[in-house]
C-alpha cells in the first residue's frame, strides 16, 4: 500500500512538472537561460505577494493565452 502511494505521488509530481515546463513553452521562453526563468519567476512572486491588481492583471493575460488554445 505504502509502495503504491509513493508511486502515485511520484506520477503526480511528474506531471506537475511537465504541465509546468510547458506553461514555459507557451509564453514562448523555451529558449530563454533557466537563470533568466528562475530569476523572473522569483521577481514575479516577489510582485504578486505585494500587489493584488497585478495578480489579476496577469491572471487575465494568462486566461487569454489559454483561450487561444481552444479556438
Amino acid at each position: 500500500m505504502a509502495r503504491t502511494t509513493t508511486s502515485d505521488a511520484r506520477r503526480q509530481d511528474t506531471r506537475e512538472k511537465i504541465e509546468l515546463g510547458g506553461l514555459i513553452v507557451k509564453a514562448g521562453l523555451r529558449y530563454e537561460k533557466r537563470a533568466l526563468l528562475l530569476g523572473a519567476l522569483v521577481e514575479l512572486s516577489s510582485r504578486l505577494k505585494s500587489d493584488d491588481s497585478e495578480r489579476a492583471r496577469l491572471i487575465a493575460i494568462g486566461a487569454e493565452a489559454f483561450g487561444d488554445d481552444r479556438e
